[in-house]
């Protein structure tokens, strides 16, 4: 009994950064702080909003595989139904699933290499500390892909505004004075806020 309180308090210790790396917050929280800085705003929305944004489109993301695992671990080994191992093992088919789906060939295939491990006929056969660097390095890669299509159009509004100063003989004037209110209001008339918060949430194959 006192060696599982000691996994449990190690494993409570360790939520906050499985949090972080087994679910979809890396990708939103990296997305929404490009697009802070395509649309050259250095504070606004804060870091602690941004934060908070995440953490609930992570929780929206994320609650159809909370779901399957209440259901078929959890309740069950409540009603003491199945055992802890069980438990355990039914727990965690879903969020292994969930990363899977996410996580690319060649990222799974270079930690496969890396850990020198037998390499699995099935992917569903890959090990959690083989699966989840491979799912962040993922994570990573489709994050800074969706960034780029955020920038593109930003950068291009800044192109436009700097060569129509030059043209003009204005080149003592910043180009982000006028640059920025232009960026917020296309933003605006594009709804951008949807569009982002959509194209994040579509992102992810459940």
């Amino acid at each position: 009994q006192s060696l599982r309180i000691v996994m449990l308090l190690t494993a409570l210790s360790l939520a906050p950064s499985a949090f972080i790396m087994m679910t979809s917050f890396t990708r939103i929280l990296i997305v929404l702080g490009i697009m802070r800085q395509a649309l050259g705003l250095q504070n606004v929305p804060p870091g602690q909003i941004l934060a908070g944004m995440a953490l609930f489109l992570t929780i929206f993301t994320m609650t159809p595989v909370w779901e399957r695992i209440n259901t078929t671990a959890i309740k069950p080994y409540m009603a003491e139904e199945i055992t802890q191992d069980e438990a355990w093992k039914r727990g965690v088919e879903p969020i292994q699933a969930f990363m899977l789906k996410q996580t690319g060939d060649k990222e799974l295939s270079l930690f496969v290499e890396i850990s020198r491990i037998v390499p699995p006929k099935e992917r569903t056969d890959v090990p959690l500390n083989v699966l989840i660097p491979a799912f962040m390095t993922s994570e990573l890669k489709t994050a800074l892909q969706m960034s780029f299509l955020i920038y593109l159009p930003f950068l291009v509004i800044d192109l436009v505004v700097a060569s129509s100063l030059m043209a003009m003989g204005m080149m003592m004037l910043p180009p982000m004075m006028i640059s920025l209110p232009v960026k917020i209001l296309v933003f605006v008339l594009a709804d951008g806020w949807v569009l982002c918060m959509r194209g994040l949430v579509m992102s992810f194959r459940l």
